[in-house]
């Protein structure tokens, strides 16, 4: 309803805009019009004036009735309503008006009082003639004949009175005939606005704060039209209907990321808690058959197991929040080397092989404990999911580009189904590749690599199949990782 009322009120201000200013021209053209008119007949009348007061002043001079004799008047030729006066020092001596048929009538003293004072000048004046009407008038001197002449501006009056009725009859109808013209083409070009607001009204009453939002209208493909204003609108709203479903879309994926999480952590969390509470309980009962050391030495490898997934769980929070990481220059090869000795003091029922092909130095800017963590993570992964005597390889590559380290092991790799989850958090393999001790690792190894490599501006992917896993981390080197979030 909001939407009509908007669309029949902004058609109806278009219209009135565009009658206004149709108004404002019309109104500008027709006085423009009268007023060129008007001068143009103004300056006929003027002539005739000139012209009329050069036939008085040659009658007079031929004329041997003295200075009150007005007899040229009868001269054929003279216009009904012209004036006639003879003057002396710029006062009326005689003053007669040709009336209709030819008949000449004399002035009465109010009359000739209004020509009084007039200029000898030949230019043309307007006076009010009292009974008459308006004159324009105009007086000469010369030759012994001083002499007046007026003649009426009625018909200039009238002409411009119908000119002016004229024009606006036709300004009338023409804004009447635009106005209805300008209206159908302006709800034409407006319903292509009215289908886009609608549009929007419909994407607004979407419930977007709760649910999984997607399938929001869009507005036609033919009304995103570039080469018209509506069409720029209607494609800008898709633009916008595309980004805040994608927001959405995003929030609702990691809300869910995030509820899971929870629930891992929970169920993680819980398993040592229950541990420990049992074994408190037991070993509070009187006669309990567990000995303390026993008790005490579960007690302590849950409260170190819930410990190291609380440190996991706060170092990912970390990393998610974009903190500072201690940035200076490593040498990977040495961390690398260092790692796979430690590895192969942990494992030594594993084959370690370690293998450098450095193009270049292989130094990177980073944070040294954590990077030691990736390699470490890996190591640590290819140990606990491959049987006893799986040979694993750590190559160290160094080019002008990039720093790579890849971890290659023969055993009998990841399980498919598993491959493309294996960076989410409390991801783990299947029992037939596990072989962690101890209740299991927590499966947020492989996330927290992963999300120390995208905070060194670097990234990690791996391929599997029977027989062969190889991870393969690429890292900038120590001139590409200006600017990288983090490192500063």
């Amino acid at each position: 309803m909001r939407t009509g009322r908007a669309g029949r009120s902004l058609r109806a201000r278009l219209v009135l805009c565009t009658s206004l200013v149709l108004c404002a021209v019309c109104v500008t053209m027709a006085l423009t019009t009268v007023l060129v008119q008007r001068a143009r007949l103004l300056d006929e009348l003027d002539q005739r004036v000139r012209d009329a007061a050069a036939r008085s002043q040659g009658g007079a001079r031929h004329r041997a009735g003295g200075d009150t004799d007005l007899s040229f008047l009868s001269e054929r030729g003279q216009p009904a309503g012209t004036v006639a006066a003879r003057t002396e020092d710029g006062r009326v001596t005689a003053a007669e008006v040709v009336a209709r048929g030819g008949a000449r009538r004399s002035l009465t003293a109010d009359q000739r009082a209004a020509l009084t004072g007039v200029p000898a000048d030949g230019v043309p004046r307007t006076r009010t003639i009292p009974g008459l009407g308006t004159y324009r008038v105009t007086a000469v001197v010369g030759d012994g004949a001083d002499v007046l002449a007026a003649l009426p501006m009625a018909a200039v009056r009238d002409t411009v009175r119908q000119l002016v009725v004229t024009e606006t009859v036709i300004a009338v109808a023409g804004i009447a005939v635009a106005g209805c013209v300008g209206a159908v083409v302006i709800r034409r070009q407006l319903r292509p606005l009215g289908r886009v607001a609608a549009t929007a009204a419909e994407v607004a009453r979407a419930p977007l704060d709760r649910g999984e939002v997607c399938g929001l209208t869009r507005v036609p493909a033919g009304d995103t039209d570039p080469g018209t204003e509506a069409g720029q609108v209607g494609a800008a709203l898709n633009r916008l209907i595309d980004r805040v479903e994608a927001a959405l879309v995003q929030r609702q994926h990691s809300e869910d990321r995030m509820r899971r999480f929870l629930a891992d952590a929970s169920h993680e969390l819980r398993t040592p808690l229950a541990s420990i509470a049992g074994y408190a309980e037991l070993m509070g009962r009187d006669g309990a058959r567990v000995r303390p050391e026993l008790a005490w030495q579960r007690v302590g490898a849950q409260a170190a197991r819930m410990t190291g997934l609380v440190e996991d769980l706060l170092l990912l929070a970390r990393l998610d929040e974009g903190r500072p990481l201690e940035m200076v220059e490593v040498g990977l090869a040495t961390l690398v080397a260092e790692a796979v000795w430690d590895a192969r003091a942990a494992g030594d029922d594993h084959d370690w092989r370690l293998a450098l092909r450095l193009d270049e130095p292989a130094t990177v800017t980073g944070d040294p404990a954590r990077l030691t963590q990736v390699v470490t993570n890996l190591l640590a992964n290819a140990r606990a999911h491959t049987p006893a005597g799986t040979r694993v390889t750590v190559t160290v590559e160094a080019t002008r580009a990039c720093r790579v380290i890849r971890v290659r092991d023969d055993g009998p790799g990841i399980p498919p189904a598993l491959l493309p989850t294996v960076f989410a958090r409390f991801t783990r393999a299947d029992a037939s590749r596990a072989r962690a001790q101890n209740g299991g690792g927590t499966g947020l190894g492989l996330a927290i690599t992963a999300a120390i490599l995208r905070a060194h501006g670097g990234h990690i992917e791996v391929t599997s199949e029977p027989g062969q896993t190889e991870f393969t981390v690429t890292l900038p080197g120590v001139s590409g990782v200006d600017g990288v979030p983090g490192a500063g």
